[in-house]
């Protein structure tokens, strides 16, 4: 069964086409940067290995793209929409309607639309992608697995907020939780290979959108991501854990409209509001060159981290293994460094040599006999979305 899974992010698509249930990579690709005039196309099969550049101004570009990759008489892997029959997108936000994975409805798309709001990078992007894809392909079934499944195991001490119950217990205003399906794929992996009866580690879902999860015997049990998929750590674009009484004062004070601190917040915040580039790759190639905002945001960055891993290993009361994982976390051997520097009282002693080895595989990076492992696992929520995909249609 060939399962095309679509992982719409804030400014990228990824996408495989995975057959099921032999889990055969059959092609896989990747398009970032989208809303720029430099929009990088990667794209990948057993026989080649390309990169384009292409002006794509939005998801619904990307998307049509991607499409005619994928039926090119000489790069394409199929030459029928029709051999696709199942087409498995992530969606972020699925509220309390949504604790599985789902066949998408008119029903279900209109849910997904009415919790745009609380995401508003993601949800509509996703469900411009089950709309784009019910057009190109009309005869398969189309499936929503969602981020926020994985945390429904948060306890209430977690994921209420201090504020009237009421708000939580007629409009469901609470911790959901975000990248869900990294997470689960990356804890599974750590957990085969640590090889413990009970377990406490932390995964670090490091890329655009940042997020982290304290995991309790396979659990989540705290993660720092919201209500919406804005606050904790320093991301791309948004600004991560501020004083809400922020928003009043720009409102009440310096004349700004809601929907202009939403946008500000949203998309001209975080590594871009500190230094003017959203990708890493900018940001450090320019502290590199001696930017000294390009450098105090990389310190920020992996000093909120550092304060997450101090306060996850509380609520735990220990810690086993920190896990790095997503574009960032798997590639950026300078930022788990400044995450792991001056931790030995958690027991987290970096092996440098160790950092900068690439690998697709599961690796250890900590040193020889250090208390807390570091691990570095490479993300599949491409797979992971497959298999929930294949197991729904089952």
């Amino acid at each position: 069964m060939n399962i095309l899974v679509i992982n719409s992010g804030s400014s990228s698509i990824k996408f495989q086409l995975i057959q099921m249930p032999s889990e055969t990579l059959v092609c896989s690709g990747l398009v970032e940067r989208i809303g720029q005039k430099d929009a990088i196309i990667n794209y990948e099969t057993n026989k080649i290995d390309t990169k384009e550049i292409h002006s794509i101004k939005n998801h619904n570009e990307g998307l049509k793209l991607v499409v005619d990759l994928l039926l090119d008489a000489e790069k394409g892997v199929i030459t029928n929409t029709d051999e696709i029959e199942i087409v498995g997108h992530r969606v972020v936000h699925g509220g309390n309607s949504f604790s599985n994975t789902t066949l998408i409805t008119n029903d279900v798309k209109h849910k997904i639309e009415e919790y745009s709001a609380l995401a508003p990078l993601h949800n509509p992007n996703n469900l411009e992608g089950i709309r784009v894809a019910e057009q190109l392909f009309p005869n398969a079934k189309q499936a929503a697995i969602f981020d926020t499944a994985f945390f429904q195991t948060l306890p209430e001490k977690a994921k209420k907020y201090a504020i009237p119950n009421t708000l939580y217990k007629e409009h469901g205003i609470q911790v959901y939780g975000f990248h869900g399906t990294s997470h689960k794929f990356v804890t599974t992996k750590a957990l085969n290979y640590l090889k413990l009866d009970t377990s406490k580690i932390i995964t670090i879902h490091l890329g655009n959108g940042c997020s982290m999860t304290a995991v309790e015997n396979g659990k989540s049990i705290d993660h720092n991501l919201g209500f919406t998929p804005s606050n904790g750590l320093i991301m791309g674009t948004r600004s991560g854990d501020i004083d809400h009484a922020i928003v009043f004062y720009l409102v009440d004070t310096l004349g700004y409209s809601l929907d202009k601190v939403k946008t500000m917040l949203t998309k001209e915040s975080g590594m871009f509001g500190l230094t003017g580039y959203s990708d890493l790759r900018d940001i450090e190639s320019q502290a590199e060159k001696g930017n000294e905002d390009c450098k105090l945001a990389l310190e920020m960055n992996a000093y909120r981290i550092k304060k997450y891993i101090g306060a996850y290993t509380a609520a735990m009361n220990g810690l086993d293994a920190i896990v790095f994982t997503a574009g960032i976390g798997e590639n950026s051997n300078y930022m788990r460094e400044k995450v792991c520097e001056n931790m030995d009282y958690f027991g987290i002693q970096l092996d440098l040599d160790k950092n900068d080895v690439r690998s697709k595989e599961v690796r250890e990076i900590n040193v020889k006999d250090a208390k807390t492992k570091i691990l570095v696992i490479p993300t599949n929520e491409e797979l992971e979305i497959a298999k929930q995909a294949f197991d729904l249609v089952q």
